[in-house]
């Protein structure tokens, strides 16, 4: 059985003094894209070590499946800078890899919900903390939750994508939240649960906050995640965002800042980020478009009033 570690590790070649990597089409995002969570992915695997690491990447440009890139690696006070390139040797995705200082770990913490809290603000809802969001087992079951849209091939939640995570993720008015089960092909050669499982949801959460806040599609261009050290295989694990919490930027409305962290069920923290999610007005009909073959038109209407009838 191919692990979806094995599949990210075969991807990177070393061409001479250069590495090169081609992902597999499996790590799709949006149509003909490598999903944002891949690629932070690959920059933490050539930087190894398993304690905590916050990962950053600066999305420049669309990244293709399926093409040899480019990708040069230095390493300077401690970190590793990465820069995935085309081969017209223009950035695609610059970032670095470095142990937790003043890119992170951001505020956001997704707990659970425990004593009387629920019924003082309903599951799913912010705490009175600012910055901390609260996930029950009972939130995707709340009558104002409403799923997300799948695709078909996307890594994060295509529902026909063998190697991807096929996550099912819900919203209401005060979040977006979603939670999955490993299976046997996310456990590393370690016994650990994939980096790549986290950044991925990551990711997607910050993704779908951007698109409710803005009714448009996009893309997440500026990822900051922290992983806290090896995750446990074998536990279910939350992922999840307040969307009171998306901001958008006065210098330039198109962008949102979003705060989305991960938890396992006994509610340690794995993983959290600052991802920043970028509106591209009219990208919405395509992605509305192709969304509605696979899902419900009430469910893409909820995210793209103005693209899906």
């Amino acid at each position: 059985m191919a692990t979806t570690e094995s599949v990210l590790r075969r991807g990177i070649e070393r061409s001479g003094d250069e590495l090169i990597l081609t992902l597999d089409p499996a790590f799709q995002g949006l149509p003909d894209t490598a999903h944002g969570g891949s690629v932070l992915a690959v920059f933490h695997l050539l930087a190894g070590g398993s304690g905590p690491q916050t990962v950053r990447g600066t999305y420049r440009k669309r990244v293709p499946l399926g093409v040899p890139l480019p990708l040069t690696t230095t390493v300077a006070d401690g970190a590793l800078a990465c820069t995935l390139l085309d081969a017209s040797n223009t950035t695609l995705v610059e970032g670095h890899v470095r142990r937790p200082g003043p890119d992170g770990p951001s505020q956001t913490r997704v707990v659970r919900d425990v004593g009387d809290a629920t019924e003082r603000r309903g599951a799913g809802a912010p705490s009175e903390t600012p910055g901390v969001f609260v996930v029950d087992e009972g939130a995707p079951r709340r009558a104002s939750a409403h799923p997300l849209p799948v695709s078909s091939t996307c890594f994060a939640c295509g529902v026909d994508n063998a190697l991807g995570l096929r996550v099912r993720l819900m919203h209401d008015n005060a979040a977006v939240w979603g939670t999955w089960q490993p299976r046997e092909s996310f456990r590393t050669a370690e016994g650990t649960l994939a980096p790549v499982v986290l950044t991925t949801l990551l990711d997607e959460a910050a993704f779908w906050l951007g698109a409710l806040a803005s009714g448009e599609s996009g893309m997440t261009t500026e990822l900051v995640v922290t992983l806290h050290g090896s995750a446990p295989f074998g536990s279910a694990i939350t992922v999840g965002g307040a969307r009171g919490g998306a901001r958008q930027r006065g210098d330039d409305p198109r962008y949102w800042d979003t705060e989305v962290a991960v938890r396992d069920e006994a509610g340690r923290l794995l993983a959290d980020a600052r991802i920043t999610f970028v509106a591209v007005r009219g990208a919405a009909r395509r992605l509305a478009t192709w969304l509605l073959t696979t899902n419900p038109p009430e469910v893409v209407r909820r995210v793209f009033p103005a693209y899906a009838r």
